[in-house]
């Protein structure tokens, strides 16, 4: 089969599409023709040789597609049957023609929807539907606050939030994101580069704060996350885009607030965590996404020939939403 490989560890220009041995899968597995796959900062970092896949993974990029079910393991067949669209969360394998993905973690693609807009919702929705509720514990009424809001997890966790009965406040980068992430529902956004965030959130929540922080940023935003917490506040640490080390941290006020502070990543778990997690999702979001409360936002849809423009887009930090990468 075809897919996008890496020369060596580097920058996008080390990206090509050759020859790659066919995955086969087990008979809990499905074999899926790839249409659609979408882009993640992991595929960024993984190219540059910085985030290796997990044991037994596939070393190609790719953690999310879309397609059509060609294979069936056998103690699948009362789940799927050739033909079925289908998408799900993969640990790698996505940029080709053909990925396999366990039965039970695998989703059927909606009716009305494209393979596009399904290869845009796994790792997206996921991240955000495991850290808001099954590490963040939000609840009706509560206020969240999402950083990188219009990233494609931000995108997501605004709908997720306000599906749930929460209020969400987010900071995007420009005054374009900013209005995005409020017409997605966000109650508050505030442009980050025109100053510290903290004082605008506050005074948007009548100084109370927030309940629970989902944080890409890490260190620059440590001292403002933890000051705007509410006692018994959350922070959910997903990345640490901006750097990793704090300097001179004061345990006082985590203590005094009674703060959780929590890493995580989602690709590293447990294929039964990832299991538990796609089926009660599918569970709450499906009929949102049938009933329109829910949707994928795209950026841009590139061809997989564009690959290497499509990196060096989402380098660039210029998409609200979703990359998206067609397979043909």
């Amino acid at each position: 089969m075809r897919a996008v490989l890496v020369s060596r560890p580097g920058g996008a220009e080390q990206l090509y599409i050759g020859e790659y041995e066919k995955p086969h899968g087990t008979a809990d597995d499905i074999l899926v023709r790839v249409k659609a796959t979408a882009l993640n900062r992991a595929d960024i970092l993984q190219r540059e040789g910085k985030y290796p896949p997990p044991k037994g993974a596939s070393p190609v990029l790719g953690l999310e597609m879309a397609g059509v079910v060609e294979e069936v393991g056998e103690n699948c067949r009362e789940m799927w049957k050739p033909g079925d669209r289908v998408f799900g969360l993969l640990p790698g394998g996505g940029y080709a023609e053909y990925a396999v993905i366990p039965g039970k973690m695998a989703m059927p693609v909606p009716d009305f929807f494209t393979f596009e807009q399904a290869a845009a919702i796994p790792e997206a929705f996921l991240t955000a539907y495991q850290t808001l509720f099954w590490i963040g514990r939000l609840r009706r009424g509560e206020k969240v606050l999402i950083h990188a809001g219009a990233s494609g997890v931000g995108t997501a966790a605004i709908q997720l939030a306000k599906a749930a009965g929460a209020s969400a406040a987010v900071t995007a980068g420009t005054e374009e994101k900013r209005n995005a992430c409020l017409q997605l529902g966000a109650d508050v956004a505030v442009n980050y580069k025109e100053g510290p965030f903290l004082e605008k959130v506050k005074a948007a929540t009548d100084g109370e704060g927030v309940d629970l922080i989902l944080d890409f940023v890490g260190a620059p935003y440590w001292e403002q996350n933890i000051e705007l917490l509410k006692p018994d506040g959350r922070l959910v640490l997903i990345s640490s885009l901006g750097g990793s080390r704090v300097e001179q941290v004061s345990l006082a006020k985590i203590l005094a607030k009674r703060l959780q502070i929590t890493g995580t990543t989602l690709r590293s778990r447990s294929l039964y965590y990832k299991t538990d997690l796609t089926q009660e999702f599918a569970s709450f979001a499906l009929p949102r996404f049938a009933n329109g409360e829910l949707r994928p936002v795209i950026d841009r849809i590139f061809s997989w020939e564009n690959v290497q423009e499509a990196h060096r887009y989402m380098e660039e930090n210029r998409n609200i939403g979703k990359i998206v990468l067609t397979i043909p």
